[in-house]
């Protein structure tokens, strides 16, 4: 060997493998496990271990999958575990030392996904079926979106029914004034979360020209009514008997602020009054579906992949996560057997992804379903939890995703950045079980500057992009664990949790 010219190694630059062990650079490892960048990114050195993140008598074990959840107080998370019974339970974390919950339990549950809104967390439970294309995911047969609301009590369904109870009865007061005439009235609930249900009680009246006392308003039994809302239609000329063929308006003063009074009295209102329409209500949906994908664009809630639609996205109103109406709020991505897996914004534009398909629509102002779309990519999508998160930002980072797709993990700026992140690593990419990407779930640490990938066979991949987010800067780091790794989530900024069914060996 003495006479064979020394080759400095000034820097380590993680995993190559791209199937040839000759094309491997002498600055990079063929085959590595258990590695990290040590000494301001030029060494090597041996992963950080890894402890119990609860400190309490009895940690959640058994888990399959961690998310984020914000609420207006800071940062939380949700976990998914399996109980006694296998039956799926989320549990509400807010610390090391705080765990509420169960605030939702469904037997078939194996997976979920959230969204918060407004320090509300809106949950849609799926697990995986069997498709002529494989295993699929979507939403759970005969479930629906639920709402937490971060306080340790069950979550409910989202949205709700219009009331069905009660007969609204309603006189002229002599005093007070209003247009005479023929006019239909009706009451709906306001929720604790604002939502608003549909219309119903609809009772024609003849007013003679003075105001309106209501009464027998009808009440509901859920707890999480809090108010009900009168609505009105302007004076009707030849009645047709179609309760629901007319257009309706709140009733300016017709808010009764509680669930117990059935008395509205003295009550002025004109037509010239009646501003703020409620006819949209009557086409929402009672409940809505759960499904496999669920996202937020234009301040608007979308989810996807339900059990009886794979390829329809349902959108709410602005401002009403819970609204979706029954004939403008759907979106269908085009149909390839394939299920949509995520939905995310980004540049102003809505992308809805399939495991091999990538489509944008913008908002032109008009109803969801009139949005015109674009097929960005015909064969490059991503799996259920393939877009990495970045705390409450959701997948975008800056102004590009980062996205695990069959292909690689790749930059998406709105459209696919060749070549991809994981150029330097393609070969141990590709060997990776494809009919088992749903298990791959990506964060982005962005102030270390690092990704976490869990992988099909329950170990890890980290990326350590502190020197740019480039195909030949990044270093790719394989990890192993004691325990079979399920999930990852990022909290306290910088602090990565990993979730498994098994627990770590007592020392």
């Amino acid at each position: 060997m003495r006479d064979h010219p020394p080759f400095p190694v000034e820097q380590f630059w993680g995993l190559f493998d791209r199937d040839d062990p000759e094309d491997c650079p002498i600055d990079h490892f063929r085959e590595c496990e258990n590695l990290d960048t040590a000494g301001f990114g030029l060494g090597v050195r041996t992963r950080d271990g890894i402890g119990p993140s609860q400190n309490v008598v009895a940690p959640l074990g058994r888990i399959l999958r961690i998310h984020n959840y914000v609420m207006q107080t800071g940062y939380t998370y949700l976990v998914l575990i399996l109980n006694d019974d296998d039956d799926g339970e989320i549990y509400h974390v807010i610390n090391s030392i705080t765990v509420l919950g169960p605030i939702l339990t469904i037997a078939a549950m194996r997976d979920f996904k959230v969204v918060s809104y407004n320090g509300r967390a809106y949950i849609t439970p799926f697990t995986s079926y069997t498709a002529t294309t494989g295993l699929i995911e979507k939403g759970l047969q005969s479930d629906f979106l639920y709402v937490y609301l971060g306080d340790g009590t069950q979550a409910r369904k989202a949205a709700g029914a219009a009331p069905t109870a009660g007969s609204l009865t309603i006189a002229n007061d002599g005093a007070q004034n209003s247009d005479a005439g023929d006019h239909l009235f009706g009451v709906l609930y306001e929720t604790n979360t604002g939502y608003l249900t549909a219309p119903s009680r609809f009772t024609l009246f003849n007013s003679n020209g003075t105001g309106f006392d209501f009464s027998a308003i009808p009440v509901s039994p859920d707890s999480f009514v809090v108010a009900r809302r009168l609505v009105m239609t302007k004076v009707i000329v030849d009645y047709n008997g179609n309760t629901t063929g007319y257009q309706y308006f709140f009733i300016p003063d017709g808010r009764i602020p509680d669930n117990t009074s059935t008395v509205l009295a003295n009550i002025t209102v004109f037509d010239a009054d009646l501003v703020e329409d409620a006819s949209h209500l009557i086409d929402n949906f009672a409940e809505i579906q759960a499904g496999a994908a669920i996202g937020l664009y234009h301040d608007r809630l979308v989810i996807g992949a339900t059990f009886t639609d794979i390829s329809l996205a349902y959108v709410s109103f602005p401002g009403e996560p819970e609204a979706i109406s029954q004939i403008t709020g759907l979106v269908i991505v085009p149909l390839d057997g394939n299920p949509i897996t995520h939905i995310q914004e980004l540049r102003d534009i809505m992308y809805i992804f399939k495991r091999s398909k990538t489509v944008g629509y913008a908002d032109n102002g008009g109803e969801p379903a009139d949005w015109p779309f674009t097929v960005v990519d015909q064969a490059i999508g991503c799996p259920v939890h393939g877009i990495a998160t970045v705390l409450d930002a959701g997948g975008a980072s800056v102004d590009f995703l980062i996205v695990c797709s069959f292909n690689g993990v790749v930059l998406f700026n709105g459209q696919y950045v060749k070549p991809e992140l994981s150029w330097k690593i393609q070969g141990f990419w590709f060997r990776l079980q494809r009919s088992d990407f749903r298990l791959i779930q990506i964060v982005n640490s962005s102030v270390v500057k690092k990704l976490y990938i869990t992988l099909p066979d329950h170990k890890m991949l980290e990326a350590d992009y502190s020197q740019g987010l480039d195909p030949q800067k990044i270093k790719w780091w394989p990890m192993r664990f004691d325990i079979q790794v399920n999930t990852v989530a990022l909290v306290n900024t910088d602090e990565i949790i990993l979730g498994s069914e098994t627990r770590l060996a007592t020392p």
